[in-house]
């Protein structure tokens, strides 16, 4: 079913992307099939910041926030997170460099170079290795023939601005884009107007975690991005396709969190070259890719009092990469596409400690946090795809041959070979209804933070003897629409993990020589089951005005305690979550949006690995926005008009918040934003 937002308004993806932080409203096209959601034209100047997290927040229902900062934030998604989503740019993978994921893979692509989004829920995918819950793919702007471009000026609350510009042209034979962009903002303000310093000042656990006061109005990001693509068209059936995109952030600050980054950098390249009808129906398109990304994330004590306390800055500097590479060949067999394809990667991780003391500013070199962990996969798959009547068949298979090592002594080679597959079926009932339906088994492997992560004193939170994560799942749905007025989407799934890796708070790891205390923590393997059900529509009232709202629920529970632990339930289990707004296309050029986003208590966490209750809340945004004189855009809105006091993300214990002896720090998410974005394109 395909939804075109702003003209029938026929989502809830599409009705959370009219909020502030992302997309263009007239632009937005959303397509749904199954427990897939395409989002077109992403890179609408919506845009007050660069986080994409937020921006997948609203597009999709089944998409969480985990706030961290300002503009560096992650997701959850059908309440899992980390390698348990599959993140790719462009077909390519790229892995933040933090293992407290103060800078998550997602937070290292902008969102206005974003043309589209696919987010594929469940284990419906082979083409890719570690799908295991879903895959969120990006697909940034491509070059055009003709000469386009635009320029975007957009200023909010706290002291956001950002300017940006891209230019795109060519001819039939070579198209070539360039872009770039800056962007800063101070630290935003809480519904209690509490800047993020504030919020860290007034908790009782912050200790000596505060920032100095010289720092503690300094601005919460700085980033500087530059995208360049060229496309040849080498052969009337054959093109190359390159691709480099650059992200230089500076001094991002992450209040809960007992450190912030000096820098999160990244680079991203992308080559494919792509011939078309080779050999009849053989080979339609035959694909060769190569992708290479690298991070580099240094993160320290720079603006905390700590830094005073201690004698000088710690630091963790973290080096993130991985290339991989991939041949894929569809070709027509018996009146469908099968593809079938092998590829292959390589992913390094390492990071270690320093520590530079005030009184000679010599950086010291101390010990591993990650000692070079290397993941090595190849893979072969195949899928195929055919309608057969009013049904619509999907299957794939997938064969992995993976590895983990590191050079570490604390373990051996580690091997994760596995099959995995899935088999989806929609049936057509009618024009405007349709039934859906999916089983699927995937794999993912322990990443380096799992199996080798240590502290400054060599106590290891990792476990070098965990098992791979295998996803067995079922996922039912219906789509309906009724005489052009309504439409309504419901989808539910059941998955049972085997083996899925859990942190676990109570296991002792060592002792902290300074303190005495005892160190806890570390990853454990256990069986767990996972369910929910989401639902969205709509309602036109006329042509110009609609109703939109939805709801997402989700349970999830370890088959059994963890060691030493009584409590069965799973982390990052999201409350009940919804959303109703009102639309009006006031005239061909204007539209304005009222609505609420409201989710229900924490009810159900994981205490004993560091969860607690957090309050439910509502929060009303508006929002109206005008085109003028063919060229020319202008949006004014609000965020959070009451200016409420919330926080909707939770504290798992897998990530090292402030804490000091008490509940870990809540951050809260901002208040009352007012900002306005100006857009001239040609």
């Amino acid at each position: 079913m395909k939804k075109v937002v702003g003209l029938t308004g026929l989502s809830l993806a599409a009705a959370l992307a009219l909020s502030a932080e992302d997309v263009k409203l007239e632009t937005v096209d959303v397509q749904e099939t199954g427990t897939t959601t395409i989002v077109k034209d992403v890179s609408g100047d919506e845009v007050r910041s660069a986080d994409l997290a937020y921006a997948l927040y609203q597009l999709d229902p089944d998409v969480q926030l985990i706030r961290r900062s300002g503009i560096s934030n992650d997701i959850i998604l059908r309440g899992v997170r980390k390698d348990n989503i599959n993140f790719l740019v462009d077909d390519g993978k790229i892995y933040g460099g933090c293992p407290n994921r103060m800078d998550p893979p997602i937070s290292h692509v902008l969102a206005s170079n974003v043309d589209r989004i696919v987010i594929k829920e469940g284990p419906y995918d082979v083409r890719h290795f570690g799908t295991l819950t879903g895959l969120v793919s990006v697909d940034t702007l491509q070059p055009q023939k003709d000469l386009h471009g635009r320029v975007d000026l957009n200023a909010g609350s706290w002291d956001y601005y950002k300017a940006g510009a891209e230019v795109s042209g060519g001819n039939d034979r070579i198209r070539v884009l360039v872009g770039g962009s800056y962007e800063k903002g101070g630290q935003y303000e809480d519904g209690d107007g509490n800047t993020m310093a504030e919020q860290l000042a007034n908790n009782p656990a912050a200790g000596a975690t505060v920032y100095q006061d010289r720092y503690a109005d300094m601005d919460a990001f700085e980033k500087k991005t530059g995208m360049a693509k060229l496309f040849v068209n080498v052969t009337d059936n054959q093109e190359l396709r390159l691709s480099y995109t650059v992200n230089r952030s500076d001094d991002v600050l992450y209040p809960n969190s007992k450190m912030d980054a000096l820098k999160d950098d990244s680079d991203l390249f992308n080559a494919k070259y792509i011939v078309k009808n080779l050999y009849g129906d053989l080979s339609k398109k035959l694909a060769f890719e190569f992708y290479n990304s690298w991070v580099y994330h240094p993160m320290g004590t720079y603006y905390r009092q700590s830094a005073l306390t201690m004698g000088g800055v710690g630091e963790n500097v973290m080096h993130s990469r991985i290339w991989g590479w991939a041949v894929r060949n569809t070709a027509r067999v018996a009146e469908g596409d099968l593809e079938i394809g092998v590829d292959g990667s390589e992913r390094t991780w390492k990071g270690r400690y320093y520590f530079t003391p005030l009184t000679t500013n010599q950086t010291l070199a101390k010990g591993w946090s990650i000692d070079h962990s290397e993941t090595d996969d190849t893979g072969l798959y195949a899928q195929y795809q055919k309608r057969v009547g009013a049904f619509d068949l999907d299957m794939g298979l997938r064969y992995d041959m993976a590895s983990v090592k590191s050079a570490a002594a604390v373990t051996d080679t580690n091997d994760y070979n596995a099959m995995g597959g899935y088999l989806f079926g929609t049936y057509h009932l009618s024009e405007d209804t349709k039934l859906f339906g999916g089983l699927g088994t995937s794999i993912r492997v322990p990443d380096g933070k799992e199996l080798y992560f240590q502290d400054k004193y060599g106590n290891y939170f990792g476990n070098p003897d965990l098992d791979k994560v295998r996803n067995n799942e079922i996922d039912l749905g219906v789509e309906t629409a009724f005489a052009q007025m309504a439409t309504l989407r419901v989808k539910g799934f059941y998955s049972k993990y085997d083996d899925f890796i859990f942190f676990n708070k109570s296991i002792v790891i060592g002792t902290d020589p300074k303190t005495g205390k005892p160190v806890t923590g570390r990853y454990e393997n256990m069986d767990a089951t996972l369910y929910g059900f989401s639902l969205d529509g709509t309602l036109a009232v006329t042509d110009a005005i609609w109703f939109d709202g939805g709801l997402a629920w989700l349970k999830g529970e370890k088959d059994d305690p963890l060691t030493n632990q009584h409590g069965t339930d799973m982390p990052n289990i999201t409350p009940l979550k919804g959303t109703l707004g009102i639309n009006w296309d006031f005239d061909e050029t204007g539209t304005a949006r009222l609505w609420m986003v409201a989710a229900d208590r924490w009810r159900d966490y994981d205490a004993e690995n560091g969860e607690q209750e957090i309050a439910g809340y509502a929060v009303f945004n508006f929002r109206v926005k005008k085109d003028f004189l063919d060229h020319y855009e202008l949006t004014l809105g609000v965020d959070n008009i009451f200016d409420k006091t919330y926080a909707m993300t939770n504290t798992y214990a897998d990530m090292i918040l402030v804490s000091g002896g008490t509940d870990p720090m809540l951050l809260n998410e901002p208040g009352r934003y007012f900002y306005a974005n100006f857009t001239w394109h040609f």
